[in-house]
Order: structure tokens, then sequence, then C-alpha cells
């Protein structure tokens, strides 16, 4: 740039080029009236030339994000700085310099997709920065804020690295061939084998072997694998676990850059103390200082279009030992009240309540009277093992609905995939699970629990602390040892993103090229 915009009065031809080129509904404009149109990243000074050179290396490795690139001219950029003549010029340099600064700010500080218009479930509210909060960081931490824009998470990090992992590997045809759909177990021999040991070692779970047996090394390799990917670890390749295997290194890249959009996603402070359910692992956690301290199985909303387990965060506040069940009015409509119409006996291990909560008398009542939308009546289970909700509940209470809870199908968890729920969270240890939230503030949180419990009376207990909870769904994520896990896409919200993340600019960089 020939000249600088160091100097220059606000009433200048500097000044009117900026507001000239600046959008109104954006807040920039509000940001250069209260910063008194002060240059950003036109000035003489070394922190200006500082910024104006992070802007444009930042820009320049926004695919190391899994971001669209290519929605940043660089280049035209440079052109633009270079060929700035007239204070004229420099106003317009330093609007579009802003202008896409917060763009790029946006993008890497809240993602570059907006989740409510993917899909249903993806009623999460992203955390988002003004165009005023970003330019005053900028101001506040000069070019350092460009590399803190981005989630400082281990998690993040580690998902980058693993993306240019796997685009290297995709680089070199990925990890060779595919092995034929058939079952394979100890013991077994032949070319499958032999297909099944070169994928393996491609993949980094089996060393360099020339064996063509199903040996210890092998079934070891499959338990690895299988671990690594939410199967059940019994050491055979049937086809479930072939399947998985058979996926291509390009696909696996597609799960991490949906990864690094989802994390992106997320809250910048979780909480100290926090409750992570990842519903395509089936897991819910207790994370304490960035160290899970608790993880139990869960079972998610079944895979319908009105059960499927949203995506959001609340603060858990208290949980309920001995709940009651109060039926959901879409449960009591579409399930409950055609099986009254045809026996009002039916489902006798539920209440029938009024408006003022008093019991209702079965026999008195034609329910055939009713529809959906004028059924007067509400129902409730109450305590017992055979509750709907188990003895006890947890509630971080939301307009969804949701909680996570106790359950009497207990079998349910030895499945491998456990969507099954009408959309809340079922947990495998629920009791272990309230002693840890309770060991924070109870001497003997165990003793505590059961003492409520053996009364056998619906109780709250309040949380002295609220946790914050985390409902996410990560089908790539980096496991505790720092290894890279997979899930299946078991709601399709994955692929749906993906799809969006390709409309908007990303791609691939076998495409790419």
């Amino acid at each position: 740039m020939a000249n600088t915009a160091s100097d220059i009065a606000p009433d200048t031809a500097f000044q009117m080029a900026v507001a000239e080129h600046t959008p109104n509904a954006t807040g920039i404009a509000e940001f250069y009236k209260s910063n008194g149109f002060a240059p950003v990243w036109v000035g003489n000074t070394q922190e200006h030339a500082q910024r104006r050179a992070a802007l444009i290396k930042s820009l320049s490795e926004m695919h190391l994000h899994g971001l669209p690139a290519a929605g940043y001219d660089v280049q035209a950029l440079i052109d633009q700085m270079q060929q700035a003549r007239s204070v004229r010029d420099l106003g317009a340099v330093e609007a579009e310099l802003t202008r896409v600064f917060v763009e790029y700010a946006d993008d890497l500080y809240s993602g570059a997709l907006r989740p409510a218009s993917i899909d249903a479930g993806l009623v999460r509210k992203v955390e988002r920065r003004s165009a005023t909060d970003h330019l005053q960081q900028l101001n506040t931490h000069g070019a350092d804020y460009l590399d803190q824009v981005a989630p400082q998470t281990l998690q993040y990090r580690s998902l980058m690295k693993q993306k240019m992992a796997l685009e290297a590997l995709v680089d070199q045809g990925g990890w060779g061939s595919t092995v034929p759909v058939t079952k394979l177990e100890y013991g077994d021999t032949g070319s499958s084998v032999i297909k099944l040991r070169n994928r393996l070692v491609a993949m980094g779970y089996l060393k360099p072997t020339a064996s063509p047996v199903y040996d210890d090394a092998v079934l070891a390799a499959v338990q690895a694998f299988q671990t690594a990917h939410g199967l059940a670890a019994d050491g055979v390749a049937g086809n479930g676990t072939i399947t998985e295997l058979n996926q291509p290194a390009s696909e696996r890249l597609k799960a991490v850059y949906v990864a690094l959009e989802r994390e992106r996603w997320l809250p910048r402070e979780r909480g100290t103390r926090h409750i992570l359910v990842n519903q395509a692992d089936f897991s819910a956690k207790i994370v304490d200082d960035g160290q899970v301290t608790f993880e139990t199985r869960a079972v998610i909303g079944k895979n319908t279009h009105d059960r499927r387990s949203p995506e959001f965060s609340d603060e858990m506040e208290h949980m309920v030992i001995n709940p009651s069940w109060y039926v959901p009015r879409s449960i009591i409509t579409k399930e409950y009240l055609p099986k009254l119409q045809s026996n009002p006996n039916a489902v006798g291990h539920i209440e029938i309540t009024d408006r003022r909560g008093r019991q209702v008398n079965r026999g008195a009542v034609d329910f055939t009277q009713f529809t959906a939308r004028n059924f007067p009546f509400a129902m409730r289970q109450p305590p017992s093992k055979r509750n709907a909700l188990g003895l006890v509940k947890f509630m971080f209470p939301n307009k969804h609905n949701i909680y996570l809870h106790d359950t009497p199908q207990k079998s349910l968890f030895s499945r491998e995939v456990r969507a099954f729920s009408h959309g809340c969270i079922r947990l495998a240890q629920p009791f272990e699970f309230a002693y840890a939230l309770l060991a924070k503030q109870e001497e003997d949180p165990k003793a505590f629990f059961h003492r409520i419990l053996g009364t056998g009376k619906e109780t709250k207990v309040e949380l002295e602390n609220p946790v914050p909870v985390h409902l996410i769904y990560r089908t790539a994520y980096i496991g505790p040892r720092g290894d890279i896990q997979y899930r299946r896409d078991v709601y399709k919200r994955d692929s749906k993103i993906w799809q969006a993340l390709q409309k908007a600019g990303v791609a691939l960089p076998d495409v790419q090229g």
C-alpha cells in the first residue's frame, strides 16, 4: 500500500470510504463510529502490519479447519492492498479486510452452518459473537486473536491432526483392498483372511505379518478395531465388522470434517464438571477438569421422526428419587387412548387423573367419545420398580422435555445399537451416576441415596451446584488415549451436515485436486 491511514482525520475521504463500503446491518459501522474511524488494518505501525499478515495467513489456512476456503479470495485481497494509491482506496481496503475478518471469525468461532436449518433434532443454540465483539477482541489481543478464534480444546486440535493424516492417506489411495463380506473367525485361513490381515495392517491395528491364519494377533487386532468403532468386541469379523472395516478413508475423513464443525457449535465454557452424552456412542459421561470420572452405557431415542433425541446444552438442577412418570401427552393420545377405547382396563398400571390430579374411575368413562384433541385427562405411573423411569431421574428442565433416567428394561443395554426410547436418555448405571453427582455435596452419597430410596416416596434432591449437560452426537471423536473413535450415523444427521458443508464449499482433497 502506497499510503497509510494512521494520521487521517475522521472527516476525510478515508472515513467516507469506510462508511460507504461498510454494511450497516452487520454492526461493523457501529464499531467504526465508536472507534472514531481509527484504522484496524491499514495503519503504518508494526501492529497494523502484523494484523494484515496474520489475517492473510489465517485465510490461507482455512482448509486446515475443514472450512470452505474458496469463500475467501486471498489473492484478490492482496491485489487490492497492493493497488491502493489514495486515501479513499485505503478506506475501501480497510472496509474489505474488516468484512472478511468478521466472516472468517464467525465461521471459525461458531461454525459455517446454522444447525437448526439442517435437521429438526439440531436444536442447539450456538454461541455467536457479534462483529463488534470480534473487532474489539482484535483490538485488545492484536494479531494473536486470530489464533484464538477457533475452539482451543484438545478435541479440536486432535481432530485437526487426524484430518491432516486422513487427507494424506486419501491422497495415497486409502487402506488398500477391501475385505469380502463374509464371516471370519479365529482359526480360519485363506484369501479372505489375508485381505482382512492386510486391511488391519494398513489401518494400524496389526503389525506387519505374513501369516495367512486368523491367529491370536489378528484376533486382538479385530477386537481393537471393534472397540474403536463401537462394535461388540467379540473378535469375530462378521458382516457388521467387515462393513465398518471396508469404509473408505474418504468416508472417515468426512466424519472428521463434520466433527470439527460440531465442535465449533459447542459452548466455549463447558463447565469444570459437566455431563457429556454422546448419542452416536450410546454413552453418558461425567467429566471433571477434562478427565472422564464416570461413564455408563445409555439408550437414546428410537430412530423415528418423533422420537430421536435432540442435541442441546442445559444445566442439571436436581434428581428425583422414586419418581412418578407423568406420561407425555403425545404418548397418551398416540399409544394409550386407542388401547383405552378398546378396553377401559388397559394399561392398568397407569393412573388416569383429572385436571386437579384426582384419580378417575375408569369404569365411569366412555373413552370412545374422545379424540387426541379433546382427551381431558392426564396419566401418571406411581413410583415403583416397574415405573418407566425406574427409581431415579436426573432433571435439567427444558422445553424439549428431555432428561436422564433409570429404566426397568435392563436388557436393552446389552444391544450394540441402543436407540429405543421416546427421546429421553436411559442410563445403565443410574445409581452409580447419582452417587457420583452427590459425592460433591454428601459425605456418604451412597448411604444418602439409599436412605431416600428406601422410603419409597417421591423425593426431589437439589444439586447444590448445577452441572452443565451437553447432549451431543459425534460419529468421530478422539478417545481418552488420543486414539480416533468412529461410530455409525444412526440418525443420519452427520450425512446431512456433510451435504450442507459441501453446499457451503467444503470439498475433500481428492475432489479439490
